[in-house]
């Protein structure tokens, strides 16, 4: 089978692209600066639809897995021209070649579509993002509605993993702890952290089942950063008496940011093969990965 897969060379894209590799796909990776690892390098730039339409006009893919996005939650507060270029325009441009070419699409979309007041959030509920991150994202999966022939919107939370240039939570956690630095970490802000690798073969296997509608892919498990600190500091053998307690309040952001962002993945858990990890299992698999 043919994919393209955007934002190849980040942290969730290089281990999808990876995956599907092994898998003996053929791999269409798209980047805009750095060249991707695995799979067919591919110069995409986002912000130009007629580029867009000539390379998946040249690729023709059966599948698109859509990961690339301007992520950074202050940077799209203060670039929020940027971020609807690329999160939400974008996208749209895709979803509209995809459907001429009647590829199915993947788009990996945000548990910051939701404004965090009660978490657990399942598919069917009413997004009301805070931020213009979350907004940008939201604004990506609406453009879909009526383009794309089929097409998944795939929702995620928080993934952690090892990349070379891409630092995830636990790893900041553990360089600063092994470093005997002090940090602050907030008790009042829960997410579903993410394990990578089971996230990309939750999308690998939406993609390849052609699973339709909105799906939640997150890990199983609702925590907050300062309890996910403490699980790291202790599988670890480090300090914990070095993670300080921290509120959202005292954080001085340019972006407002959901306080429980967690997901609810009972639909994952009861149609995927792939099943979302507890934070457990998540942790274990990442340990023995460094």
């Amino acid at each position: 089978m043919k994919y393209l897969v955007t934002g190849s060379t980040g942290l969730v894209g290089s281990q999808v692209v990876k995956d599907l590799t092994e898998l003996n796909h053929q791999v269409y990776s798209s980047y805009h600066d750095t060249k991707p690892e695995y799979g067919i390098a591919t110069k995409l730039d986002l912000t130009n639809p007629n580029d867009i339409i000539s390379v998946l006009e040249k690729i023709k893919p059966d599948r698109i897995i859509h990961l690339a996005a301007l992520t950074n939650v202050d940077l799209c507060e203060t670039e929020k021209d940027l971020a609807t270029k690329i999160n939400e325009k974008a996208t749209e441009f895709l979803a509209k070649q995809a459907a001429k070419n009647n590829a199915f699409f993947v788009y990996v979309s945000t548990d910051y579509v939701f404004d965090g007041i009660k978490g657990m959030k399942k598919e069917n509920d009413t997004p009301n993002p805070l931020g213009f991150y979350g907004k940008s994202k939201l604004a990506g999966e609406l453009a879909l509605n009526n383009l794309a022939s089929g097409y998944s919107i795939a929702r995620t939370s928080t993934p952690f993993g090892i990349h070379k240039t891409k630092k995830s939570f636990p790893l900041w956690v553990k360089e600063n702890l092994e470093k005997k630095k002090e940090i602050n970490v907030l008790t009042d802000q829960f997410t579903s952290p993410t394990y990578v690798p089971n996230l990309s073969k939750m999308l690998i296997e939406i993609a390849t089942r052609q699973i339709a509608g909105i799906i939640h892919v997150s890990g199983a498990t609702r925590i907050s950063r300062f309890q996910l600190a403490e699980m790291i500091s202790e599988k670890l053998n480090l300090d914990k008496s070095l993670l300080k307690p921290a509120k959202t309040d005292e954080m001085s952001w340019e972006a407002q940011r959901p306080k429980d962002s967690s997901l609810d993945v009972s639909l994952a858990t009861e149609i995927l093969n792939e099943k979302p990890q507890t934070i457990q299992q998540s942790l274990e698999l990442f340990v023995s990965e460094l």
